[in-house]
C-alpha cells in the first residue's frame, strides 16, 4: 500500500505541473491557433494523465480527459479549427481535473463532483468533425508491439470509443478477454516510461520544500558559526597561521555553500506569470474586453518565500488592469487607441532588489475622482482637495477601505483592496508606487528584496546596545567631527535637520526612538562625533543619528517572538558573532514613528469623521519666517524655497543697477527685500526682533534662494527665523504691493511674500518676462 501511495503521490505532484502548463499553452495556442507544437505538448499532456488515471483507477477523471483528447486530437488533425467556445470548453476541463485532483490529495477519492455535463459538451464539440476510423491510441500501439493484443481487436476497440464507448482502451480489451489486467498494467507502465524518455527527468530531482527550509535554518546556523570564529580571529592576536588560514577556508566554504542553497530555493518569476495569461484571458472574456498580456523578464529569479508572499497581490493588480484599467472597446475606439488593451509585466534586478512593475494602456486614474470619492466618505477636507498634487490625490487608492468601483461585481468585489496589497508587499521588506495619467495608462511599481532569510546589514551602536539595518534601505554614511558636529545639527521649530548637499534631512534619534534617556539625544547632537546612517523609506530619505557604526556583515534573520512583535521599529533578530542577540531596526516603522513619512497620518485619516479631519496636520502648510527689518515678521510657503545660504558680503558684485553673487556656475541677482518691500506700518516692538546692524554692513548676509524654472534669484532678508507648519489663512487682505496679505502665525501677526510681484517690481532680468507672461495667461 505504502508503495501505491507513492505512485499516486507522484501522479498528484506531475499532474497539477502538468495543469499549470496546460493553462499557460491553452491561452497561446487561443493567440496562434496555427501552432501544431503547442496544440501536440497540450494533447500530450491530456493524454499522460488520462492513461495514469486508468491505470489508478479514477474512471471520473479518465472520462473527463478522454474527452478532452479526442477533442484535441481532432484539432490536431485538422478536422476542426479552434474556435473561443473550444478553448473555453477546455479550459474548463483543466479546471475541473485541478478539482478533482484537489479531491483525490485531500479525501483519497474524486470527491462529489458532477462532471458529466462537461464531458457531454466536450463530446459535442468533437462530433463536428466526424468520426475518425484511423485514429490510433499509443496503449494500443504497445500492446500490439508487444505482441499481446491483435491489431483488429485494437480496431475494435477504438471503433467502441468513437460510437462513445467511456471505458479506456485497455478496459475494453480486458471484458472482451483479449488481454489480461497484469498486460494492461505493465503497457501503462511503458507509456509512462516512453512519455518521460528524452525529458530532462534524468538530470532533475524534486525536493519537498520543508527539507530545504530545514537545509536554510542550518546554511544560516553555519553561517553564525563562521561570524563567530571571523570573530574570535580578528579580536585576539593569534600566532597560529594554520588556524587562520582555516578560519579563512571555513568563511570561503561557508559562503559557497550559502550560495549553493539560495540558488535552489531561487524561483523564477515566470513560475507566478504563467497563471497570468489565463487570468487576463478569463476576464476579458467575463468584462466584454479585448486584452492581451506582454511580459519581460520571466527568468528573473527570487527566493521562493518571496515568490508566495508577492503571488496574491501581483493577481490582484493584473486583475485590477482588466477590470478598471482598461476601457471596453466603444470607449477605446473613442479614444483612437487599439481595440486591443495591453497588460505589461516587467521584471529586473536593480541594487540587490527586484523591481516588478505591472502596467496598462487604459484609461488611467482620475485624480478629481478620487478626491471627490473622499470627499464623499469624509477622508478630506475641501482645503486639502484643493491643495492636494494630483500624485498625492493618486495615492489615496492605497487608503484601507478606499475603492471607486461602482458596482461590486463578480471581477473585482471580493473585499481585497489596494491597501492589502501595499500591506503585503511592505510585510517581506518592499515598496509599492503608482504612477497614473489620465487617458494614457496606470503603471505599479513593486520593489522587493531578494531573499529573506540571509541578507547584508549594517551594525550600528545605541544605548549600549548593537543593532542590524538592512543595508537594502542604507543611502550613506555621515560623519560630523568637531565644528562640524557641533554647528550641522539645526534646530527647526524642535525638529532637528542636517543640511545634506543644500538639503534638509530631517534627523532621527536612534536612542530616543528606542525609549532612552531623552538627555541621549543631546548627548549626541552636542559631542565631538555625530553618526548619521542615511535611510531611505519609502520614497522619504532622513538621517538617523548613532553612537556607533560599525561594520557590515551578513546577518541571518530570525523572527523576533510574541512579545516584541508589537513593536514597529523592529523587523526581526539575528545573532551576532560573540553569540550576544541584536535586534534588526525595521527602517519604514523607524521612519513612521519619528513622523518622517506620512504613511501612519494617511491610514488615520479613515478612522476619522470629518469634523476630526479638519484638525489634522496635513491642512497645514510648512512655511519660512523670516524679519526684514525691526518687527516685521514674513513667511513664505517652504516649497517655493530651493535652499538657504549664508553668503559672505564681500563675494556681492554689481551688474548694473542690480546685486549679485556667483552661485552654483550661475549669477544670481539679489533682491534686499526691506529695500523692495518698504515698511510703511508703524513698527510693533517684538521682544525678539533683531537689534543686529543693517543687512548692508553685515559680514555675512542670510539669503532665501528662490529658483524657477532652472533660473535662481536670491531674497536677501534680515535674520531667519524658524520654520513653521500652520494653516495660511490670510486674514486681512494687503495693503501694499509685494505681500499677499497677512495672517498670525506661531500667535503673531505675519505678513505673506508675493515672490512674483517683487521680482516684477525690481525688474530682475529674465525673470520679469517669463512671470509676467504666466500671470498674464
Amino acid at each position: 500500500m505504502g508503495e501505491m501511495d507513492e505512485v499516486i503521490k507522484e501522479f498528484l505532484v506531475e499532474s497539477h505541473e502538468n495543469l499549470d502548463r496546460l493553462d499557460r499553452e491553452l491561452v497561446d495556442l487561443e493567440k496562434d491557433p496555427g501552432n501544431r507544437d503547442t496544440l501536440a505538448s497540450i494533447f500530450r499532456t491530456f493524454h499522460t494523465i488520462k492513461g495514469t488515471c486508468g491505470f489508478l483507477g479514477y474512471s471520473k477523471l479518465e472520462k473527463l480527459t478522454h474527452a478532452a483528447e479526442t477533442l484535441l486530437g481532432h484539432l490536431r488533425d485538422g478536422r476542426l479549427k479552434l474556435k473561443p467556445v473550444i478553448t473555453t470548453a477546455l479550459l474548463g476541463s483543466v479546471d475541473a481535473v485541478r478539482e478533482i485532483l484537489a479531491a483525490i490529495e485531500k479525501k483519497g477519492n474524486e470527491g462529489k463532483g458532477e462532471y458529466s455535463k462537461l464531458v457531454r459538451k466536450l463530446t459535442e464539440l468533437g462530433k463536428e468533425a466526424g468520426e475518425d476510423p484511423q485514429e490510433v491510441q499509443q496503449i494500443g500501439d504497445i500492446l500490439i508491439d508487444k505482441g499481446i493484443a491483435d491489431e483488429k481487436d485494437v480496431d475494435h476497440a477504438l471503433a467502441e470509443q468513437a460510437k462513445g464507448d467511456p471505458r479506456h482502451i485497455g478496459e475494453i480489451l480486458v471484458d472482451q478477454d483479449k488481454v489480461s489486467p497484469q498486460e494492461v498494467k505493465e503497457a501503462l507502465e511503458q507509456q509512462q516510461i516512453d512519455a518521460k524518455s528524452g525529458s530532462i527527468s534524468e538530470s532533475t530531482i524534486r525536493v519537498d520544500v520543508g527539507q530545504l527550509d530545514k537545509l536554510m535554518n542550518l546554511v544560516g546556523e553555519l553561517v553564525l558559526a563562521r561570524n563567530q570564529v571571523l570573530q574570535y580571529t580578528y579580536s585576539i592576536e593569534v600566532q597560529d597561521s594554520s588556524f587562520l588560514a582555516t578560519s579563512q577556508h571555513l568563511n570561503l566554504i561557508t559562503a559557497e555553500l550559502e550560495e549553493g542553497v539560495m540558488k535552489t530555493r531561487m524561483q523564477p518569476i515566470g513560475n507566478v506569470w504563467s497563471k497570468f495569461p489565463r487570468v487576463v484571458r478569463d476576464l476579458a472574456v467575463a468584462c466584454g474586453k479585448k486584452v492581451r498580456i506582454e511580459m519581460d523578464g520571466k527568468d528573473t529569479e527570487l527566493d521562493k518565500t518571496i515568490i508566495e508572499a508577492i503571488k496574491d497581490p501581483l493577481t490582484h493588480l493584473v486583475r485590477n488592469c482588466v477590470d478598471h484599467g482598461i476601457e471596453d472597446l466603444a470607449k477605446r475606439v473613442e479614444a483612437r487607441k487599439p481595440a486591443s488593451g495591453v497588460i505589461k509585466l516587467r521584471a529586473y534586478h536593480e541594487g540587490g532588489q527586484v523591481n516588478i512593475e505591472i502596467s496598462d494602456d487604459g484609461g488611467g486614474i482620475d485624480p478629481e475622482k478620487l478626491k471627490k470619492k473622499a470627499l464623499s466618505k469624509n477622508m478630506i477636507t475641501p482645503d486639502q482637495a484643493a491643495s492636494m498634487s494630483d500624485r498625492e490625490a493618486v495615492h489615496m487608492a492605497f487608503l484601507p477601505g478606499f475603492s471607486t468601483a461602482k458596482v461590486v461585481s463578480k471581477v473585482s468585489g471580493r473585499g481585497v483592496g489596494m491597501d492589502v496589497v501595499k500591506t503585503n508587499i511592505e510585510k517581506i521588506g518592499g515598496t509599492v508606487d503608482l504612477q497614473s495619467q489620465l487617458g494614457k495608462g496606470t503603471t505599479v511599481k513593486i520593489k522587493i528584496p531578494l531573499t529573506l532569510a540571509i541578507i547584508p546589514a549594517l551594525i550600528v551602536g545605541g544605548g549600549g546596545n548593537r543593532y542590524a539595518i538592512p543595508q537594502i534601505s542604507l543611502l550613506e554614511l555621515v560623519r560630523l567631527e568637531g565644528e562640524q558636529a557641533r554647528k550641522g545639527v539645526e534646530e527647526v521649530q524642535g525638529a532637528s535637520v542636517y543640511r545634506l548637499r543644500g538639503t534638509l534631512l530631517p534627523l532621527v534619534f536612534l536612542s530616543r526612538e528606542l525609549g532612552k534617556d531623552h538627555e541621549a539625544r543631546s548627548e549626541e547632537a552636542d559631542g565631538e562625533i555625530i553618526n548619521i546612517v542615511v535611510l531611505q523609506a519609502d520614497d522619504r530619505h532622513f538621517g538617523l543619528v548613532v553612537e556607533n557604526v560599525f561594520d557590515t556583515e551578513e546577518i541571518v534573520v530570525k523572527p523576533v517572538g510574541k512579545m516584541l512583535t508589537g513593536l514597529s521599529v523592529f523587523a526581526g533578530a539575528t545573532i551576532m558573532g560573540d553569540g550576544r542577540v541584536s535586534l534588526i531596526l525595521d527602517v519604514m516603522g523607524l521612519a513612521q514613528r519619528a513622523d518622517v513619512v506620512s504613511e501612519e497620518r494617511d491610514r488615520s485619516l479613515v478612522e476619522m469623521d470629518g469634523a476630526a479631519v479638519e484638525a489634522v496636520e496635513e491642512d497645514r502648510e510648512a512655511a519660512l519666517l523670516f524679519e526684514i527689518g525691526k518687527g516685521a515678521r514674513m513667511a513664505l510657503p517652504l516649497d517655493l524655497v530651493a535652499r538657504l545660504e549664508e553668503i559672505p558680503q564681500m563675494l556681492v558684485e554689481r551688474s548694473g543697477n542690480q546685486d549679485v553673487v556667483q552661485y552654483r556656475g550661475e549669477i544670481m541677482p539679489l533682491i534686499h527685500l526691506s529695500e523692495a518691500v518698504p515698511e510703511r506700518r508703524r513698527a510693533t516692538r517684538d521682544p525678539q526682533a533683531s537689534t543686529d546692524t543693517p543687512v548692508g554692513e553685515k559680514e555675512k548676509i542670510q539669503v532665501v534662494v528662490y529658483s524657477h524654472e532652472g533660473r535662481s534669484v536670491g531674497l536677501v532678508v534680515n535674520r531667519i527665523l524658524d520654520i513653521a507648519e500652520e494653516k495660511m489663512e490670510i486674514q486681512n487682505e494687503a495693503t501694499r504691493a509685494g505681500v499677499l496679505g497677512s495672517l498670525v502665525m506661531q500667535e503673531k501677526v505675519t505678513e505673506l511674500l508675493d515672490v512674483k510681484a517683487v521680482i516684477q517690481a525690481v525688474n530682475v532680468k529674465n525673470f520679469e518676462r517669463q512671470i509676467a507672461a504666466e500671470t498674464d495667461g
